[in-house]
């Protein structure tokens, strides 16, 4: 049972948190929402959560004014494994896509690596509105998260496949960074004494949980749906945690590929939390 003054952290489930949230549910002070990531920014909007692993574009288009809490993201440098793409025809020739609704960045990515990197002109729609996951009447799909893994079309059922953490890095030489925890920045002074506090927790954790890997592989893996080596690869090898200056230049570059799309009202990186 957690008290008023609980800090309350929104939180997603996926395999690739694990890093920066395996523990945190044991700590007193600390209470888990866990939610998928495109729906986080309202509960920090509504004031259901005090900080939220949120999609990064939210940052600069969400309900309220926002706040970077610099102590972990989900980026990488390269493969991710878990966003991907896949089209029945050639990537300039793309003109529909079905997109997984979990992760507004990751369906912002998509649009502007077909957009700016292929020249396609794109129509988004949510798989709500396409006849099912599977196969959804478009020209392309983009599923995300460990549903990739666990329930990835089967091989050769779409003519081509990208994943886009390796597109963004062969197009423009930078990291990419997907999720960030994010605060209001309009938070009382309750509600800062408790982020502080929390961020302090978060990056502990972070680093702590960087030297349990195989641990958190080894509990982990088989209940999202991971083979074992290929979740100690993704966990240790592909995915990068670390809020760095290589990963804020590429995520300066990415708000600014957004912006020329009308994709998000600026790309001005939002200030740090001062923790």
């Amino acid at each position: 049972m957690f008290s008023a003054a609980a800090t309350r952290i929104g939180v997603v489930r996926y395999i690739n948190t694990l890093p920066m949230i395996a523990g945190l549910g044991r700590l007193e002070g600390m209470q888990l929402v866990p939610d998928v990531p495109s729906r986080l920014i309202g509960r920090l909007a509504s004031g259901d959560v005090d900080l939220a692993l949120c999609s990064v574009v939210d940052a600069v288009r969400g309900e309220v004014p926002a706040l970077v809490v610099p102590v972990g993201m989900i980026g990488c440098d390269g493969r991710t494994l878990t966003v991907r793409l896949y089209s029945r025809v050639p990537w300039e020739r793309v003109r529909t896509v079905a997109a997984d609704t979990d992760s507004h960045t990751s369906r912002a990515l998509a649009e502007v690596v077909l957009c700016r990197r292929f020249g396609a002109a794109p129509v988004f729609r949510d798989f709500a509105e396409a006849s099912g996951a599977r196969d959804p009447g478009t020209d392309a799909m983009l599923m995300i998260g460990d549903k990739v893994i666990a329930d990835a079309p089967a091989a050769g059922a779409w003519a081509h496949e990208l994943d886009l953490g390796a597109a963004w890095r062969e197009w423009t030489g930078l990291p990419f960074v997907f999720a960030a925890w994010l605060a209001r920045a309009d938070m009382d002074d309750a509600a800062r004494a408790r982020v502080r506090t929390a961020s302090r927790v978060l990056d502990h954790q972070r680093r702590h949980n960087r030297e349990r890997i195989a641990a958190i592989v080894a509990r982990e893996a088989a209940p999202h749906g991971w083979p074992p080596d290929l979740a100690r690869e993704y966990l240790g090898g592909l995915l990068r945690f670390d809020l760095d200056a290589t990963a804020r230049a590429g995520l300066a570059c990415f708000l600014q590929e957004c912006h020329a799309l009308g994709l998000v009202p600026t790309a001005d990186v939002p200030r740090d939390f001062d923790w």
